[in-house]
């Protein structure tokens, strides 16, 4: 994808031996990126390799320790986003920085606003600049909307319409793929092309390799801070790049030994949840787990996995069914008494449901135990014994910095979920609820994850994963059950599934 760039010589970016250091730790050891005209260049690299550390430094959101940026080949010193902007580089941020209430134009026009007499905002006039800018680039973004009314994909055309705005001939778009539908990661696709034939030069940060061989023409690949390599796309196997990535061979298929499942842990029967809008989007939910067993749940966003979930786990009430767990009634229990009944769960967003991000991984390890002896004795607690009990852990789910102390929002989403999966695999639960368990990770992390839930299943444990990513759902599961419409519509044999029996079931279009 892009243009011809044979005939392109000087490059629009050069990063030249660049270091960053945080205290001790080095982010970036002595990096150097070139990116040329036109060119569509993908950073890889596992979680916490030091891909969003290298752009934010040439966004000038942080300052290198030592090394030179060069922009159309001028020496640039970079100590804002600000001055980022004036060299026509733009940022689209993994996390969206839009003001929800206000609409499109008001977004793109921050900070940037024009006024008439009296200092009235001219807003029609950029409404009209910005549908402009919409039509030019096939982003099809209504300049009118609300941003609360639309979708994510939509957000992150505002993100990018907001750049162009500002004059972006260089866009950095950070992990683009990671919230998105596959068929709004297609019309990004279709995006990054009419950017690069109107000459934008994109830096796409991301560790998904089959959106990588899609999109970029060219890909350095990071590993631990440090260069590894810069590779041709179409002339580079993903096998090939996930072994540059994590330092291996990846396997991509699941180890999965056949195993005979024991007796029923977890039963649900007719179950009705509604949602915040008082809607039944849970509605006669029937589903049973076994001990040693691992249920996939496949379905379409918004069919009701999310009302379903915080139910089942004590975060939404149910309006009728039943929840039990080895035939004990747990239907409206409190999340505490959910968890005491040997319930884990790793949640689909787990920074805002798995971790509190301002405490240190320690903290976030006895979460559900600080209470208890030997992490508190007559209500105080025992640091000793936590950060003691942390660095064990730590060292067993190879959670990276290996530092008990470090606080929790600062380390990559890999190493958070493993921080997550530590605390609930040692709290030896009787049934694991995995929901998107892989979101946002690199094919490492993922293949840690997938690990985690098989050694689970292995164990005799009950294990109940809900995942929007087919592949994994096939991949990892033993039996998979289909939600359509708040219903499960079928259940069928992994062994025996394919994509497009699937995927007929998960639009209402046929049942098992």
């Amino acid at each position: 994808m892009g243009i011809n760039l044979s005939n392109v010589t000087r490059p629009v970016v050069e990063m030249k031996n660049i270091t960053k250091k945080f205290g001790d730790f080095i982010a970036n050891d002595n990096i150097s990126l070139t990116i040329q005209k036109g060119e569509v260049h993908a950073l890889l690299g596992e979680n916490g390799a030091g891909k969003s550390t290298l752009m934010k430094i040439l966004y000038g959101l942080y300052s290198p320790t030592s090394g030179k940026i060069y922009i159309n080949g001028r020496e640039v010193e970079i100590k804002n986003p600000n001055i980022a902007i004036q060299n026509k580089i733009g940022m689209v941020h993994q996390h969206f920085m839009l003001v929800k209430p206000f609409t499109v134009t008001e977004n793109i026009i921050l900070g940037l606003e024009k006024t008439g007499v009296f200092g009235k905002l001219k807003l029609n006039e950029a409404a009209r600049e910005v549908e402009e800018l919409s039509k030019k680039y096939g982003l099809h973004v209504n300049p009118n909307s609300k941003i609360e009314d639309i979708t994510v994909g939509m957000q992150q055309r505002v993100e990018i319409l907001k750049a162009l705005y500002r004059g972006a001939d260089i866009l950095i778009l950070d992990e683009p793929t990671a919230v998105l539908t596959p068929q709004e990661i297609h019309e990004l696709g279709k995006i990054v092309y009419n950017l690069t034939q109107e000459g934008k030069s994109i830096i796409i940060i991301s560790h998904k390799l089959k959106e990588i061989k899609e999109m970029a023409n060219k890909c350095t690949i990071i590993r631990h801070g440090k260069f590894i390599d810069t590779v041709d796309v179409s002339k580079t196997s993903i096998e090939e790049l996930a072994s540059k990535m994590v330092g291996r061979k990846v396997n991509f298929i699941v180890d999965k030994k056949d195993k005979k499942t024991g007796k029923v842990v977890l039963k649900i029967e007719n179950l009705v949840v509604k949602d915040n809008r008082g809607i039944a989007t849970v509605n006669g939910l029937s589903l049973e787990v076994r001990a040693g067993e691992i249920l996939g749940i496949a379905g379409i966003d918004g069919n009701g996995q999310t009302q379903f979930l915080e139910a089942i786990t004590g975060l939404r009430k149910v309006e009728s069914g039943k929840v039990s767990l080895h035939n004990r009634d747990i239907t409206n229990k409190t999340p505490r008494e959910i968890i005491e009944s040997k319930i884990a769960n790793i949640p689909q967003d787990r920074q805002k449901r798995g971790l509190v991000l301002d405490f240190t991984v320690a903290e976030n390890m006895i979460l559900e135990n600080h209470s208890k002896e030997p992490f508190a004795r007559r209500g105080i607690l025992d640091h000793q014994n936590i950060y003691d009990f942390s660095k064990e852990l730590i060292n067993k789910f190879d959670v990276r910095p290996q530092d008990e102390y470090k606080i929790a929002g600062t380390l990559s989403g890999g190493n958070q979920q493993k921080v997550i999966i530590a605390r609930e695999v040692t709290n030896d639960p009787d049934l694991m609820i995995a929901a998107q368990p892989t979101r946002g990770l690199d094919v490492g992390a993922i293949e840690y994850v997938h690990k985690a839930l098989v050694t689970q299943r292995d164990a005799n444990k009950a294990v109940l994963l809900v995942s929007l990513e087919l592949d994994e759902v096939i991949n990892v599961s033993d039996r998979i059950a289909v939600i359509f419409e708040g219903k499960i519509v079928g259940t069928v044999d992994s062994k025996e599934a394919n994509m497009e029996q699937l995927g007929l079931m998960m639009a209402g279009g046929a049942s098992a």
